[in-house]
């Protein structure tokens, strides 16, 4: 049995969650909470989900500072952190039956962001530019792919200056705990996805 969901305008008042405001050598641009998205509209009208779960803040937090010793000048910056399972509902209403489906968890099943414990994060370079990825974030194709990055940079698709960015990203999240997927390089998990599932409480 599933703990119970907790509400997503009572999170501020939770000890399990952290603001993303109070975290060093980050920037934050939900892009969900205004219209520069897939959708095209806000999909948080009158919510903060600049929050995520205390373990991901604070891996975000170590992902954030090795990043700073390492490569000086660069910063992460957040695109994407708590999603609550009432949003995962209406996108998933928006986009099941579209070849988007593939990139959005069936909110049955429950997405790591309405857990808290999902983050999606671009790198920002020392003049305050998104790095570029070769590949926007949610561009919705395998160009997105990180499993298929071999491929795209043999055949030219990708270059190798857009995989150095990603590497230097992927091993950021690295130190801070995260476990990226195969299909969004922007997208980081914190733990293991089903222990999530099964023994957190999502947020409603």
């Amino acid at each position: 049995m599933h703990p119970a969901a907790i509400s997503c305008e009572s999170v501020a008042d939770h000890p399990d969650f952290v603001h993303l405001s109070t975290l060093t050598e980050i920037a934050v641009n939900i892009r969900y909470a205004g219209t520069n998205n897939f959708s095209g509209r806000c999909l948080y009208p009158n919510l903060d989900c600049a929050w995520l779960r205390r373990p991901a803040a604070m891996g975000l937090q170590r992902a954030a500072r090795w990043l700073d010793a390492h490569r000086p000048g660069y910063r992460l910056l957040v695109l994407d952190a708590l999603r609550p399972q009432r949003v995962q509902e209406a996108i998933w209403r928006q986009i099941q039956h579209t070849p988007m489906a593939a990139y959005f968890a069936d909110p049955v099943r429950g997405s790591i962001h309405s857990f808290g414990m999902a983050v999606d994060v671009t790198l920002l370079d020392p003049q305050g530019r998104e790095c570029d990825m070769g590949s926007g974030f949610d561009e919705m194709s395998e160009l997105s792919h990180p499993a298929l990055e071999s491929q795209h940079l043999a055949m030219g698709r990708l270059s190798a200056d857009h995989l150095r960015e990603r590497g230097w990203l992927y091993a950021a999240m690295a130190a801070g705990g995260f476990q990226g997927i195969t299909t969004e390089w922007w997208h980081f998990d914190q733990g293991d996805r089903e222990q999530v599932r099964r023994e957190l409480q999502r947020v409603a």
